[in-house]
């Protein structure tokens, strides 16, 4: 692990270099607020999203905010809530408050918050309970996503409870178990240091007594993220393709304007993971805010990316119909040899190039302030 005075250095270099605009809350907050659901020794606030019209079987989707966000401004930007409007399903969103992090990230580099039956990821599992109890949900289709420290956080309930989880979806997150401390999280992000890649997925399946079936997982990363390397894309599939059991032969290629999506399947032809490169974008949730794949509204850390993750992941769940995007190119792969994330580079154009330029927040003041939080830094 790096030195504190490598790592403050280089927090130092990145909030010269940072860009301006956190997210506010908006002024429509479409949530209500989940009542008293268990001890949540956590201290996270629940809030939830029912629709008018529900499936008869209804799903529930956990999502996970990033640093700086709410669940409200989350909601609004990425679009899970008008999606659960055309679809049926139900939307559950922990919440983090500051008195448990300064900076409202979830707590996933926190051995306290991060085991199974215990802190964070015990309010969060409460929570669901919750839900499925007093709103209808069915048990077998409860899905997790987050993005950044909430794809982060995602890994965990991933890890931790997944005999709750059918799927999940991380977005410029990182794998589970990786960061026992903030310096340690800090050093992850950039993808510095952390066990080898053939341990990852003991650390799955040693958090829980689960045995499988083991959830589905949709990876998303931006190749031009400077906040979360993109390396850490590399990572989860590795960890989740040990889970599963699965070889590095891949089952199929989807190469789209700007983006290449990858699909690990078993020997049924079922995809267990996918994971996608977004071409020049940054640290964010990727969006398609115009025509007929249109879902959610660009903003600090929710990036136009000519592309809906929250539409294809839901696809992915079986939650919604699949739009794929015009020029899209599907080829049956070859099996190979090469570790899971290798070559995964498009063409980027000028137009992909200028998204990553959108503002992801003040990112190493964001990491500043966690670090004073915490008593590590004056």
């Amino acid at each position: 692990m790096r030195s504190l005075n490598d790592t403050l250095s280089r927090l130092s270099r990145l909030r010269d270099h940072a860009l301006p605009g956190l997210p506010g809350r908006f002024a429509e907050d479409r949530l209500s607020d989940l009542a008293a659901f268990g001890s949540n020794p956590g201290a996270l606030r629940g809030r939830f999203y029912i629709p008018h019209i529900r499936d008869a079987s209804t799903a529930l989707v956990v999502v996970l905010h990033g640093c700086t966000q709410n669940a409200a401004g989350y909601d609004h930007g990425s679009g899970w809530s008008r999606l659960a409007d055309e679809q049926g399903f139900a939307l559950l969103y922990p919440e983090q408050q500051r008195g448990n992090n300064a900076n409202l990230c979830f707590n996933w580099f926190n051995p306290g918050d991060t085991k199974r039956d215990a802190g964070e990821a015990l309010s969060i599992r409460q929570m669901v309970t919750a839900m499925v109890k007093e709103h209808g949900i069915d048990p077998s289709r409860i899905f997790v996503t987050g993005l950044s420290a909430g794809g982060a956080m995602a890994s965990v309930m991933l890890a931790t409870y997944p005999d709750v989880f059918a799927g999940g979806a991380i977005i410029a997150g990182l794998p589970y178990g990786t960061a026992t401390s903030i310096p340690e999280a800090f050093d992850r992000m950039r993808a510095h240091g952390g066990p080898p890649a053939v341990a990852l997925g003991k650390l799955v399946t040693a958090a829980s007594s689960h045995k499988g079936p083991w959830p589905t997982i949709s990876v998303w990363h931006g190749d031009s993220d400077a906040t979360v390397s993109h390396r850490n894309s590399a990572l989860i599939v590795e960890q989740w393709r040990a889970v599963h059991g699965l070889d590095h032969a891949l089952g199929s290629i989807e190469k789209g304007e700007g983006y290449l999506r990858r699909v690990w399947r078993d020997a049924n032809g079922r995809d267990l993971i996918e994971e996608y490169c977004i071409s020049g974008l940054g640290h964010g949730t990727p969006l398609s805010t115009s025509g007929a794949d249109a879902c959610g509204t660009a903003g600090p850390y929710m990036l136009e990316a000519g592309i809906s993750s929250t539409r294809r992941i839901a696809s992915f769940w079986g939650l919604a119909e699949a739009r794929a995007e015009d020029g899209a190119q599907l080829a049956r792969s070859q099996p190979s040899a090469a570790p899971p994330g290798a070559g995964m580079t498009v063409a980027t154009g000028s137009h992909r190039a200028a998204r990553s330029q959108v503002a992801s927040g003040s990112v190493g003041r964001v990491i500043e302030d966690a670090l004073r939080a915490a008593g590590l830094m004056r």
